[in-house]
């Protein structure tokens, strides 16, 4: 039996951002100056000054393209172009010359949905914002399908494109309801809170990102024989507790030191509940000659 061990430092790295930060803003309240200093040391907001973040005013829309862009590291590094894009050619309120006219093509070519004739200058509400962080978040990390409902006050003024992104910002803790259980949907948000919700969306993508790196596999092989020529070979990954998952034979190669080496990846759909059950184990299955002992060999790093 094989296990394939794949571990991350990832939450160390996070946390790093926040207990190695030197706080320089006067202006922030204490719930809200960790995630604050937090993202000014990585550089994804800034203050007024060198003393004041301001974190009571409001937040336009490019200033929230802007700082999900920088927070969850969208780039345009592995893209090409005949012709380098523009932002006038994706948005009709963007200028080319905007300070914010990259982040909204990096946006753009990144999937994240923003309407193209998007004011920048306009203030996002509460629910705004929720939509567009939690789309940028499910971009980046694989998240399960929840099937968890919570009940919201004032959920009447939500919009129902939003409510499913709204429901989920909750269910990560990424925002609170109020004290009367409203999440004031059409309220503007404020610098502070944005980088508070942005703060706790870092949080669950890094969290997302140990929890799938570090997991265990488990893979045995069995060789059987079916007949002097041929052996079966038989792939079983471990019982997981998740909604679906398999192993797939990518590619077979022969040795000259009579190991017929198997390249195999591990399959994970996304579970439609959470941790609702746990499946038999995975296998799959390959033939080889009689004259090679079989040995795996992982293809995707788990």
């Amino acid at each position: 039996m094989k296990k394939v061990i794949a571990a991350t430092s990832m939450a160390l790295l996070f946390s790093n951002l926040v207990f190695g930060t030197t706080y320089a803003f006067t202006d922030v309240e204490a719930g809200q100056l960790p995630a604050v200093a937090a993202l000014q040391q990585s550089g994804v907001v800034n203050g007024i000054d060198g003393e004041h973040f301001a974190p009571k005013g409001k937040v336009s829309f490019a200033q929230s393209v802007q700082m999900i862009v920088k927070a969850f590291d969208f780039n345009l590094d592995l893209m090409r172009f005949a012709q380098p894009p523009t932002a006038s050619g994706l948005y009709a309120n963007v200028a080319d010359d905007a300070w914010y006219a990259e982040a909204f093509i990096i946006a753009h070519y990144n999937g994240l949905d923003i309407p193209k004739d998007a004011n920048p200058n306009a203030s996002v509400t509460r629910e705004q914002f929720a939509a567009l962080l939690m789309h940028a978040l499910e971009k980046k990390a694989n998240l399960p399908m929840i099937k968890i409902y919570k009940e919201i006050g004032d959920e009447k003024e939500l919009n129902p494109e939003n409510q499913g992104a709204v429901q989920r910002l909750l269910h990560y803790k990424i925002a609170e309801l109020d004290k009367d259980g409203n999440f004031s949907p059409g309220t503007e948000l404020t610098r502070g809170e944005a980088a508070t919700w942005v703060h706790q969306a870092m949080r669950v993508a890094a969290e997302e990102r140990d929890r799938a790196q570090a997991a265990v596999e488990e893979v045995s092989i069995v060789l059987e024989k079916v007949n002097d020529e041929i052996n079966k070979v038989t792939l079983s990954r471990g019982v997981k507790p998740n909604a679906g998952y398999g192993i797939h034979i990518d590619s077979i190669r022969f040795e000259q030191d009579g190991r017929a080496v198997i390249r195999y990846s591990l399959q994970d759909p996304k579970p439609d509940t959470v941790y609702a059950e746990v499946l038999t184990e995975a296998k799959a299955v390959a033939y080889v000659s009689s004259a090679y002992k079989a040995e795996l060999e992982p293809a995707n790093g788990k």
